[in-house]
């Protein structure tokens, strides 16, 4: 059974969101929390697993919903369906700044694999699995372990970049050399292994961890300029209860404020 043919369209820029139009008797997929709004005739039903063919019956919603169990995410997901007799919409919206990157998984042979946060939404039928990290040194150092999304069908899916978005071909044997946490997907035909930056000095002080990501082609690959775990840092490294101090609005009045809000209990 093939994936629902969906339209689409992506709003926004630094904050955005994906409008699908479904046709009747359409369907879309979404990670639990991700919807934004829909309109009348749609109806929403949350599923075990990602409600595709390939998860029927009890024993397969089962393995579908511990499979997303092992990647961090929800072990639901909700199905949007298009009840009604023309064309209806339905919004989801990105977590955290950054850019929706829609891939037809017809043309990069059927499977994505994606970081675990990742995934937005996508037409019904697209398979949500998991693709185990085969080399210890990845899975310890990689920056997502062992189990990232595997995104297998021929439907449209959404995913979510933070920052902005860099997408890349790699020939045959080309070498490109990443920060582990900038890696948003790839193609299944790219290789990825982990390699140690350099020498101790580097590695203590550079500031870029110990690992990059070695990724060698051939195959697509798209790349995130904000992980959400270095914009976590950051907010939690300025707020006064991770050490930040509170920077005044400009006055002395600033600081008032914040006492009267309870920003400085």
């Amino acid at each position: 059974m093939g994936m629902d043919v969906i339209d689409y369209d992506i709003f926004g820029d630094d904050m955005q969101y994906v409008e699908i139009e479904l046709d009747p008797g359409e369907a879309a997929v979404g990670e639990a929390g991700t919807m934004m709004f829909m309109q009348d005739g749609i109806e929403m039903e949350t599923v075990f697993g990602d409600g595709s063919a390939a998860q029927a019956g009890l024993l397969g919603k089962l393995v579908g919903a511990g499979k997303r169990l092992l990647t961090g995410e929800s072990m639901f997901t909700t199905v949007y369906a298009n009840q009604a007799g023309a064309k209806r919409r339905v919004a989801f919206a990105a977590p955290y700044p950054g850019k929706i990157v829609p891939i037809d998984l017809s043309r990069i042979g059927g499977t994505l694999i994606c970081q675990k946060d990742s995934f937005l939404c996508a037409a019904k039928g697209v398979s949500l699995g998991i693709a185990l990290q085969r080399r210890l040194g990845v899975g310890f150092f990689g920056g997502e372990g062992f189990i990232l999304q595997k995104l297998e069908g021929d439907g449209m899916v959404f995913c979510h970049a933070g920052g902005t978005l860099a997408e890349k071909t790699l020939a045959a044997g080309e070498v490109l050399r990443v920060d582990t946490g900038c890696v948003a997907a790839l193609q299944p035909s790219v290789d990825f292994d982990i390699q140690f930056v350099g020498g101790i000095k580097t590695a203590l002080f550079g500031g870029e961890g110990l690992f990059y990501a070695k990724l060698t082609g051939p195959g697509k690959i798209w790349l995130q300029t904000l992980p959400f775990s270095r914009l976590a840092n950051r907010v939690f490294a300025a707020a006064p209860q991770g050490g930040g101090r509170q920077q005044g609005e400009g006055s002395l009045l600033g600081r008032v404020g914040g006492l009267l809000d309870g920003d400085n209990s």
